[in-house]
């Protein structure tokens, strides 16, 4: 998320930091701001909105006689979009200055213990922290300062610093959050991702996790965070196109987003869950004990991805906390007679908030009495500030049109918010509240190591299926809500025609269209539905369907029905739907590359649906 850009060199810094940035504006982004070293300080300058903004700011000064500053586009997760929330961000001083991508989870707590000590804030952010605790250790060693202060801070970070009294140094720091460097023989550069160097140098140094960079003129000294040793780096030539390096060196966006999950349910669980004490904190929902205890009924609203999330939760919440819930098509909502007051809760879903289907559902739930929470990925959109409550979903900028990250972090946020109701209500015990706290902060792991393996699976079957003209997908239970949403991504980017189907439903009609031209995928994990499902799969091959399956790792029945067998660890029963995800985006998506197709911007689809 966001975008970073520092310069230190013999050029003048303005016109490249604006440069740097517009290369980076692809990432998504709501206020941008520079800062640039001048006659012994530093000097300043923020805007919300696009950066177009800012440059109109500092137009006149573009030219100023300064060589060193740093550039930040901000992606608001803490905090409005608003200009005293723009990086950057400074000490009590304004002498010292931070850029920041990331989150950092512990800075409630570092906030408040910095204010008792007297120091004053003036944002919202998580990023400014770091700023006054570099400040509490600062004397003359800058690195030292950076390397001492990151030893409180747990989350994930790029960092950018610079300090009056070292004019045409900078510091650059990397934790779970990518940050590149780019040299040459008279100049330093540091960006989030390629395209931003790329007018000026192909020489590139990355950064690794827990690492720090000193960057002057034509020198980069690169240190270990942890003990302040040197670390020998490689230099990496840079060929690709500019399009290419946008991606990460990833074909398309798409693919990206998708390798982007695990980081993405980090990001949104962490901070929020304490598994090993079962404690869960979700203040941004604005619902006090009593409040979630007076719950008679949930009314959750979404469009596409975000409906088939809600589906999901359904399953959930009734399972575990015993609510009634009901799920509906934001796009209907409104067009039937709403049973909702006081104690029905609405929670909307939407990666953009900006869905005006949603939009208008929960204005007229507010109007009936309901309360409304939101979980969306964007800071400051209409839906977060006419909801009551919010819980952001940090999955950072999502470019794809086709959600992937999106959708699998508000998964995440839904079982999230369903530990939380179950906690409160008081439907579920420690122990076991614990155990799924684990199973959901243990998921991004199992898919991280999962993912290139499926990937390399699907890619050598796609030969066989990328040419049919229609595809099902198949699932019971809660990967009935995972089938449709498989559907979804294939008909979006590859213009197959494809629906989902809940596997019990096959022989009420869609079981005609069988054949052996007819491809199906069916999620057949071994969970509490397994032999029903297995029952409809044996259906399916009895009228010579040709099936794919995605079970169990070592479920040897499985292969003896189909030679297209992808397996998956044994999780959780509950969080099934989010590791199933993946197998049916990647086969979307190799599909529509085998296919041609524009995976990135799929024709007649647009990224946010502001129109009913």
């Amino acid at each position: 998320m966001c975008g970073i850009v520092g310069y230190t060199g013999q050029r003048r810094v303005v016109p490249i930091l604006l440069e740097g940035l517009r290369r980076l504006e692809y990432r998504g982004y709501d206020s941008a701001g520079l800062v640039y070293h001048f006659n012994d300080r530093l000097v300043k300058y923020r805007a919300s909105g696009k950066l177009e903004n800012l440059a109109a700011v500092v137009d006149e000064h573009v030219g100023v006689a300064s060589f060193c500053g740093l550039g930040h586009t901000r992606w608001a997760t803490h905090g409005a979009p608003t200009e005293d929330n723009a990086h950057p961000h400074g000490d009590c001083t304004g002498s010292l200055v931070v850029v920041h991508n990331g989150i950092i989870e512990n800075y409630s707590a570092l906030r408040k213990e910095l204010q008792d000590r007297g120091h004053i804030f003036r944002s919202e952010t998580d990023t400014e922290v770091v700023a006054h605790l570099i400040e509490e250790h600062l004397v003359d060693d800058l690195p030292a300062a950076v390397r001492s202060a990151l030893a409180r801070i747990e989350g994930s970070y790029a960092l950018g610093v610079c300090w009056a009294r070292r004019p045409g140094t900078l510091i650059a720091v990397r934790n779970h959050s990518p940050l590149v460097l780019g040299v040459d023989e008279e100049a330093s550069y540091m960006a989030s991702d390629i395209p931003a160097l790329l007018p000026y140098t192909r020489r590139v140094i990355f950064l690794e996790d827990r690492e720090m960079a000193v960057l002057t003129a034509g020198s980069v000294n690169v240190l270990s965070i942890d003990d302040g040793r040197p670390v020998d780096k490689e230099e990496t030539i840079i060929d690709w196109n500019a399009a290419m390096a946008e991606k990460s060196g990833y074909k398309h966006f798409m693919l990206k987003e998708i390798y982007e999950q695990p980081q993405a349910i980090i990001n949104t669980v962490s901070g929020r869950i304490i598994p090993d004490t079962g404690r869960i904190e979700l203040p941004e929902i604005n619902l006090t004990d009593r409040a979630v205890q007076n719950i008679e009924r949930i009314a959750l609203v979404a469009c596409g991805t975000s409906w088939h999330a809600a589906l999901v939760a359904k399953y959930w919440i009734e399972k575990l906390v015993g609510i009634p819930v009901e799920v509906d098509i934001a796009s209907e909502f409104r067009y039937r007679k709403l049973l909702l007051n006081d104690r029905v809760l609405t929670l909307s879903i939407s990666q953009s908030g900006e869905t005006a289907d949603t939009l208008a559902g929960i204005r007229l739930a507010a109007s009936l009495g309901s309360k409304i929470v939101t979980i969306c990925n964007v800071v400051g959109s209409t839906m977060t500030r006419e909801a009551d409550g919010v819980i952001y979903t940090h999955a950072g900028p999502e470019i794809g049109v086709a959600s992937t990250k999106a959708f699998t972090s508000q998964l995440a946020a839904l079982f999230l918010f369903t530990l939380y109701l179950a906690k409160t209500q008081g439907t579920i015990n420690r122990e076991r509240l614990r155990e799924l706290g684990h199973a959901l902060v243990g998921i991004a792991g199992i898919i991280n190591s999962e993912l290139p393996l499926l990937q390399d699976q699907i890619r050598n079957m796609v030969e066989d299926y990328y040419d049919c003209r229609d595809f099902l997908f198949v699932g019971r239970g809660l990967n009935y809500p995972i089938a449709l949403e498989g559907a979804l991504k294939l008909k979006e980017i590859s213009y197959i025609h494809a629906e989902g189907y809940a596997a019990g439903e096959l022989k009420h009609g869609p079981i005609a269209l069988i054949d052996r031209d007819m491809p199906v995928m069916a999620l057949v994990p071994r969970d509490s539905v397994y032999r029903k499902t297995i029952s409809n799969v044996e259906e399916i091959r009895a009228r010579q369907g040709r099936l794919v399956l995605i079970g169990t790792r070592g479920d040897g029945h499985l292969s003896s029905l189909t030679r297209d067998v992808l397996y998956l660890p044994e999780v959780e029963e509950d969080l099934n739907p989010i590791l199933y995800t993946i197998p049916a985006q990647l086969l979307a998506y190799e599909i529509a590359d085998r296919r041609g197709c524009d995976v990135d911007q799929p024709r007649n689809l647009a990224k946010s649906v502001t129109v009913e």
